[in-house]
């Protein structure tokens, strides 16, 4: 048998296993390990302190359920802040907007990037675009001092630890509202239902403290554990259903691998177990 990487969740006592071919780069960051795999069925896979953030195969469900679902929600999304996302898969998307005359991206660790833009450059190369300012700070204090306000902020964070845990609290959720245009949108990553389920609860939770409706849709990436993921989205003003622009996206004519309208109206459409954990939806 040849080298393979796993992942364990103690939460289910159970994990994920993928053969690797080789390690094509190994680095420990000022705040993490950084590493990219050649694997034998998901083409290179990043991992940042041996957690799967993304892989080849099928880093584009994340990125555009992340991205498009809120960009077609919101009537005229020019300012976008995008928080974490260093390999830039999340900017790559919001690019494809015409609408969208500035990107702002704050990513904590500027090695993540300068390792994707060697092996993910088709990912990551969109991050060099005129449209888009790259801050390597803190996402916390970016937030927090921010003199600029935005119509979407996409919080694309790691998991709830570590360098990521601050970008999961009330307080820097409240931040976000206060940088947000009148009917800005807010979307974040929010785990898996089925194994991280104290993580959802915990985001949902604090979410729901600071914004008046919050509304949960999923998608389903292989390599996220267990496959099911879910976004949170949170507006004021706009509902993600009934304020989608079905025409803006036809007029558009993206070519998506798994974004549609009908996975943008079918995706909030939750299992009875995830609505339980979230203690009921907004409608």
């Amino acid at each position: 048998m040849g080298l393979r990487f796993g992942e364990f969740y103690p939460e289910v006592q159970a994990g994920l296993s993928f053969e690797v071919e080789s390690v094509l780069y190994s680095g420990q960051s000022r705040f993490q390990k950084i590493e990219v795999l050649q694997t034998k069925g998901f083409g290179r896979m990043l991992l940042l302190d041996g957690m799967v953030m993304l892989c080849e195969r099928d880093e584009f469900i994340y990125h555009e359920m992340i991205a498009h679902v809120p960009l077609f929600t919101h009537p005229h999304p020019r300012a976008v802040l995008v928080i974490g996302g260093g390999d830039g898969g999340t900017v790559r998307e919001c690019l494809r907007h015409p609408a969208v005359q500035r990107i702002d991206l704050v990513e904590i660790d500027e090695m993540v990037t300068r390792v994707c833009l060697q092996y993910f450059p088709a990912l990551a190369s969109p991050l060099l675009a005129e449209r888009v300012q790259i801050h390597f700070r803190d996402g916390v204090e970016f937030v927090r001092q921010a003199g600029q306000r935005y119509d979407v902020i996409l919080i694309d964070s790691t998991d709830p630890v570590s360098v990521g845990e601050g970008l999961f609290s009330a307080e820097f959720y409240e931040n976000c509202r206060k940088i947000l245009n009148p009917g800005g949108i807010l979307v974040t990553q929010s785990e898996s239902p089925a194994w991280q389920q104290q993580n959802l609860q915990n985001i949902s939770r604090k979410l729901r403290a600071v914004f008046p409706k919050v509304y949960y849709y999923q998608a389903h990436i292989p390599t996220y554990p267990s496959g099911h993921w879910l976004f949170g989205l949170a507006s004021e003003v706009y509902h993600p259903q009934r304020d989608f622009h079905a025409a803006r996206c036809r007029e558009y004519n993206l070519a998506f691998r798994y974004y549609n309208e009908e996975i943008h109206a079918g995706a909030f459409a939750l299992p009875g177990f995830v609505k339980e954990l979230l203690g009921g939806t907004d409608e």
